[in-house]
């Protein structure tokens, strides 16, 4: 799928971890990683407002289109 998703890049930036962002959040550490590493097949838009919140960003810090990007879903 050609949408990246760069929540590691944000978390960097942030100095969290998964753990900590998942908590604020209110979503798990494995839905988290499940989200982070672009194996989502949908992201709520709660969700997404809670993680924009919480790092302080737009949607778009967080969510790219990248023309040619390999399907990581299968």
């Amino acid at each position: 799928m050609p949408i990246v998703v760069d929540i590691d890049v944000m978390l960097a930036k942030r100095k969290l971890s998964v753990g900590e962002l998942a908590e604020r959040v209110g979503i798990t550490p494995a839905n988290l990683a499940v989200l982070k590493n672009g194996r989502a097949k949908a992201v709520r838009f709660t969700t997404l407002a809670a993680l924009c919140e919480v790092l302080e960003c737009q949607p778009g810090d967080l969510l790219r289109w990248e023309a040619g990007a390999a399907d990581a879903g299968g």
